[in-house]
């Protein structure tokens, strides 16, 4: 062996032995806790930062409280700290087990208004919740030597870092650490994924260039390494009838899947596509939607609309078949099934199926091809970063600029200002110097959006290419608002979804008021449907002559008062 794998090595039987020390004396004090082996892998972790669990029903929140009785009695006088969201999710878990698992005598007090107890070696366990997002910096003043947090995904990622900040002990030998016991799904669920499973930063981390994943380690554990339920056929047929994605979730913890999914449609080989297969088209419509954010990500959004006419193949997806395969662009699709309909709200329903209907029409697809998510970066420097990708990376040429017809900014940078002028204006006067349209409010209508872009993903109207990267990634994490079940729930991260939603959103609503008017092009584009030659030679000629035949209005210049 070398060096760092000795060293690893005797880290591991130095954590061995050390959690077998505290679970001798807290056996001597009565406390009697025989670890299963997924717990016991947890407990003797060296990582700094743990998630257990995944499944449900292995023992995470049992393990979760025996670390931090463990932690406390490793080093006399220390803190741990133990969190839940809410206080009646802390009353009927945590501190459940605590009162039943823990004898009166193993400790020498315990405060109910505090919720902390004392051990005999002076250490202190506090149990604690964060309802609100403020909640957290009750504990500003505090130094824990280990801080556990059960059900992880309800925190956000703000709450996760702030508490980082406490993980502190000044006790000679001490190894500060954390650790979080969860299911897949909730609120938090991007980021915890994006940490522990994925081993990247999460969006919207301070500092994640700082990022060290080797400082992570997550122990996944099913029911089935639970002893007790793992002979339990019962509570086995419980979560086997589960809805599918519940099913996935709680008895396999597949993070692929969410509790309350909003875009439970969404398939990665439906909807997901190669910008280079893609046979573009110059005359195709172009446009921008960006989400403002200076402290979160600004994200931005290149948006083009393919006509049926373009389209490889002769239906849905490359294979033949609805909802496989890799989709073809333009393809032509027969409309959208209600399932993705129940509970949606009539206004926000109509909106979206009279949308979608005149996309029918027109046998047309949205691609979303092209993304860029920053932060801390100023107005004018996210324009200047938005026109210079805003090039057709086939040409070399000057003139390799994508025409855009439209730029479709989050309504909030209108009205905020960091200096003379709004966001809006100064990223404005850089795209108008550039070339580039001035930005527009987009539309933020939120339930009607998702429900758009629900319906758009169910019938295939909207293809996302690949080099999106955010975008797939955050679309399968966002849940439902429990308080406005139309709605998506705010998370960290949602960014580039709330960007995304404001290009489609903004576009089919100016195409209902008759704002926006197809190139030529596409308009003769769209007559030539037929794969035969000899058909295709006559729709182009009927669609010449009646190009010809079209009266527009014509503009005369205001005449000048003598």
């Amino acid at each position: 062996m070398n060096g760092p794998d000795n060293a690893a090595s005797a880290a591991n039987a130095a954590q061995i032995a050390r959690r077998e020390a505290s679970f001798v004396r807290m056996f001597n004090l009565g406390i009697k806790y025989a670890a299963f082996p997924r717990q016991r892998a947890f407990h003797v972790s060296t990582s700094k930062y743990r998630l257990f669990g995944g499944a449900a029903g292995p023992g995470k929140t049992k393990a979760l409280l025996m670390e931090a009785i463990a932690q406390a009695h490793d080093h006399a006088g220390v803190n741990t700290l133990l969190l839940r969201r809410t206080f009646p999710e802390l009353e009927g878990s945590l501190l459940q087990y605590f009162r039943r698992d823990v004898p009166r005598y193993a400790y020498r007090s315990f405060s109910e208004s505090k919720h902390q107890v004392e051990w005999l070696n002076g250490s202190i366990t506090r149990f604690g919740y964060c309802a609100n997002e403020s909640d957290v910096y009750q504990y500003q003043g505090g130094e824990y030597l280990f801080i556990g947090v059960d059900e992880l995904t309800h925190f956000t990622l703000r709450q996760w870092q702030f508490l980082t900040s406490r993980n502190r002990c000044a006790a000679r030998g001490s190894f500060p650490c954390m650790a979080g016991a969860t299911n897949p799904g909730n609120i938090g669920h991007a980021w915890v994924k994006s940490l522990w499973v994925d081993g990247q930063p999460a969006a919207g981390m301070e500092a994640a260039d700082e990022y060290n994943g080797r400082e992570y380690e997550f122990i996944p554990a099913r029911f089935s390494d639970n002893p007790i339920f793992a002979a339990d056929e019962g509570y086995k047929a419980t979560l086997t009838a589960l809805p599918t994605h519940l099913k996935r979730a709680f008895l396999d913890g597949d993070w692929d899947v969410i509790a309350g999914q909003y875009f439970d449609r969404f398939d990665l080989r439906r909807h997901v596509g190669r910008a280079e297969e893609i046979e573009w088209k110059p005359w195709w419509p172009r446009w921008i939607s960006i989400d403002w954010g200076f402290e979160h990500p600004a994200a931005t959004y290149w948006h083009a609309q393919a006509p049926a006419a373009d389209a490889q193949g002769g239906g849905p997806t490359d294979r033949g078949g609805a909802g496989e395969g890799r989709p073809v662009v333009g393809a032509a699709f027969d409309g959208f099934t209600n399932d993705g309909r129940r509970g949606m709200c009539e206004q926000g329903r109509e909106f979206a199926a009279a949308q979608m209907a005149a996309s029918a029409r027109a046998d047309t697809r949205v691609v979303t091809y092209r993304e860029y998510v920053t932060h801390r970066t100023a107005p004018r420097d996210l324009a200047r970063e938005i026109i210079f990708r805003s090039r057709d990376g086939r040409l070399a040429t000057e003139e390799s600029r994508e025409k855009i017809e439209t730029i479709y900014l989050s309504p909030d940078a209108f009205a905020r200002r960091t200096d003379e002028a709004s966001i809006a204006e100064q990223m404005g006067d850089v795209f108008v110097a550039a070339g580039l349209p001035r930005p527009i409010p987009a539309d933020d209508d939120r339930i009607a959006g998702w429900m758009l872009m629900y319906q758009m993903l169910e019938a295939g109207e909207w293809l996302i290419t690949e080099n999106c990267l955010e975008l797939i990634r955050v679309l399968p994490t966002l849940i439902r608002d429990p308080a406005r079940v139309e709605d998506a729930e705010k998370m960290d991260g949602d960014d580039a979804a709330d960007a995304a939603r404001y290009g489609l959103k903004s576009r089919y609503a100016a195409r209902r008021s008759g704002a926006i008017r197809l190139p030529r092009e596409q308009r003769l584009a769209e007559q030539v449907t037929s794969a035969d030659p000899t058909i295709r030679a006559m729709q182009a000629r009927k669609a010449l002559m009646a190009e010809s035949n079209r009266v527009f209005p014509v503009s005369f210049g205001r005449r000048r008062r003598p």
